[in-house]
């Protein structure tokens, strides 16, 4: 059998790298693998920083840690807030009231004694000794260095009780109450602590609020969660309303309204404008609403502070007269000559309408009398009567131009000092 010849073969002279297609071909390839290596370079620190996410190391993967840093305010009014609260903060203090209170024990007795076959037992409580306890709390905040305090008169009004203040450093001192302002809700009490160079707040100027400017409340909120803030507007300014809380009652004048949270335990504290200044003593709330709280004007505190400081006591004008402010549907209703004035009235139960020994009963006033000026300053109810007395002194002499009747008359009176 032969064997199959093979045809001889000449050897390779690569002659296809002279063919400009796989030139191009080979070029592309080297070029794409270098942006490809370069790329990768750059995409592996995204893909590097989703795994170290993940707490996933890849090989050769250098980890980089970010700065934490410290939050900063988004718009000027949030950085104004911001500063307000570092600012006045260490100036608003906690008022804790104590008080001894009885301690009962309950014991059984019969009622038939020893004749009683059945042992039957009645149960009793009879007082076994006091014991100091937590009866409430409230908000003030600090006007002087030396440890003088403002806060409402309603948190400060049982006389038999201990006061004690709790600075916002955690530090706390006995305090006593040295005059609560019998016209309106406001006290004013020191710390007993010698001398002490205390953080204060600074008192603005109450007149010339506008209704949608923005304040700041801080407070003892519930009585239990220390210096809480709340920030909202001025939702209206001058009005009157009746606060009551538990045997206090009271009629409060020229008041301001605000949508700042204030709950039980804000009484006391400031409502700040964004200058840091105090512009109003947090005092009430309505418990049917929302977000409607109501504040004294610093300007009517800042009388009763410099009457501290000169006297060591608070006096307010008293006329003695029970009214009504007048208006349109006040005339219409009742038939009134005029559409202004204070309308001298009863109780709705049964209070006199002039207080006996009063300078208004002095001076002759009756009930139906409309006083129409107070020292030729009209009445009106932007204008009340109580918001004109406030202005005064007790002893001063005064002017009234009094309708009685069709009849105008003019009588003068000397404002007696009004007691709680």
């Amino acid at each position: 059998m032969s064997l199959y010849n093979l045809p001889q073969l000449n050897p390779p002279k690569f002659s296809f790298w002279k063919n400009q297609t796989f030139k191009i071909v080979v070029l592309t390839i080297i070029f794409s693998s270098i942006f490809g290596f370069l790329g990768g370079a750059i995409s592996g620190g995204v893909i590097g920083d989703f795994f170290s996410k993940l707490n996933i190391n890849l090989p050769g993967q250098i980890i980089q840690k970010e700065t934490v840093k410290e939050y900063q305010p988004q718009t000027s009014q949030e950085e104004a807030v911001i500063d307000v609260v570092k600012q006045a903060s260490p100036a608003v203090v906690s008022i804790i009231i104590t008080k001894d209170v009885p301690i009962y024990e309950q014991y059984f007795i019969n009622p038939f004694g020893d004749l009683d076959p059945f042992g039957f037992l009645i149960p009793q409580q009879r007082q076994k000794g006091t014991q100091k306890q937590e009866i409430g709390g409230g908000t003030g905040f600090i006007i002087s260095g030396d440890g003088l305090i403002l806060t409402n008169k309603h948190v400060v009004s049982d006389e038999g009780a201990d006061y004690t203040v709790f600075t916002n450093d955690g530090k706390k001192y006995p305090a006593k109450v040295l005059a609560k302002d019998p016209g309106q809700d406001l006290a004013v009490i020191k710390i007993e602590k010698g001398v002490i160079d205390f953080p204060t707040v600074k008192l603005g100027d109450s007149s010339k609020l506008q209704i949608g400017q923005s304040v700041i409340a801080i407070g003892n909120a519930l009585g239990e969660f220390k210096n809480t803030v709340s920030v909202g507007v001025i939702s209206g300014l001058g009005r009157t309303i009746t606060a009551a809380g538990g045997s206090f009652v009271e009629t409060l004048d020229d008041v301001i309204q605000t949508d700042a949270a204030i709950n039980p335990g804000n009484s006391g504290g400031p409502l700040l404008n964004l200058k840091g200044e105090v512009v109003g003593v947090n005092t009430a709330i309505a418990q049917t609403g929302q977000n409607i709280g109501f504040t004294i004007p610093i300007n009517k505190a800042k009388k009763d502070i410099e009457q501290i400081r000169t006297s060591g006591k608070i006096t307010y004008p008293f006329l003695g007269v029970r009214y009504v402010l007048i208006n349109e549907q006040i005339q219409q209703e009742n038939n009134l000559p005029v559409a202004y004035g204070a309308w001298i009235q009863k109780g709705q139960n049964g209070e006199t309408a002039i207080t006996q020994g009063s300078a208004a009963q002095k001076a002759g006033l009756k009930e139906r009398d409309i006083i129409l000026k107070f020292n030729n300053e009209k009445i009106t109810i932007d204008n009340s009567l109580a918001k004109i007395i406030a202005k005064y002194n007790p002893g001063d002499k005064v002017q009234l131009l009094i309708l009685r009747g069709k009849t105008e008359m003019t009588v003068e009176l000397v404002l007696d000092e009004r007691t709680e």
